[in-house]
């Protein structure tokens, strides 16, 4: 199977243990929230509906939260898994926000637009490195002047050691958290699909991409939270 598939195949069930499988859940979601609302509040202050775009959108779990941040954001999700994807739609929808949803994938064009936000989470890390390079440079390009690119992700370590690492660590916080074993094996063959990077080398890419103000904003061992800003100017620049 690809990875839509592996995905797809779990969609109904993905979202009942995240907060197991991500041990610092309200932190890394909360603070990719926390960075990427400003520009949406920006572009309502200026008369503008905010349009916020989600790649590797899965159940649309980042999408929600950033719709309960900034209810007036008009959303597009991506997803190269169209089941995922239905079950992001049905929860939107639910809450009358304003979305449209894309299957693509991420090495796949963007969808046409200028966007106020970009964010990501738990998805890019599928890509190699030379497609994330490459997806860097296609957000940057997106991103009205001011925007910000924020990414939630799974990252490698720096080293071997601290990989190896940052998996123990891991293996130990979801099992105090109640992951049995089912639940950790089910989730190490999802991740067996993974290509994460150090989170240096990712800020120095999107850097080259062209953004600024690139942090990493919140690190949890192997949770990340990192992105940047896109120079102000016109639309034009």
């Amino acid at each position: 199977m690809d990875v839509a598939q592996v995905f797809d195949a779990v969609a109904g069930d993905y979202d009942a243990p995240r907060r197991r499988l991500v041990p610092c859940f309200d932190g890394f979601y909360g603070t990719a929230v926390e960075v990427a609302e400003p520009p949406l509040r920006a572009a309502l202050a200026a008369g503008r509906t905010p349009d916020l775009l989600d790649l590797g959108a899965g159940t649309g779990l980042l999408s929600s939260l950033l719709a309960t941040a900034v209810p007036e954001a008009r959303l597009t999700l991506v997803d190269a898994a169209p089941k995922m994807l239905a079950v992001a739609a049905e929860r939107l929808t639910a809450r009358d926000v304003a979305h449209r949803v894309v299957v693509a994938d991420l090495a796949d064009p963007l969808p046409a637009g200028r966007y106020d936000a970009v964010v990501s989470a738990l998805a890019i890390h599928h890509l190699d490195d030379a497609g994330k390079r490459e997806l860097y440079r296609r957000v940057a390009g997106v991103l009205r002047p001011g925007g910000v690119f924020v990414n939630a992700e799974q990252v490698a370590g720096p080293t071997p050691e601290l990989d190896r690492r940052y998996h123990q660590v891991w293996l130990a916080q979801v099992a105090a958290l109640g992951s049995d074993a089912a639940e950790i094996a089910a989730a190490e063959q999802r991740m067996s699909y993974d290509r994460p990077a150090p989170v240096a080398e990712q800020c120095r890419w999107l850097t080259e991409a062209g953004l600024v103000e690139v942090d990493c904003f919140f690190k949890a061992w192997r949770f990340a939270v990192f992105g940047g800003r896109a120079p102000e100017g016109s639309e034009d620049d």
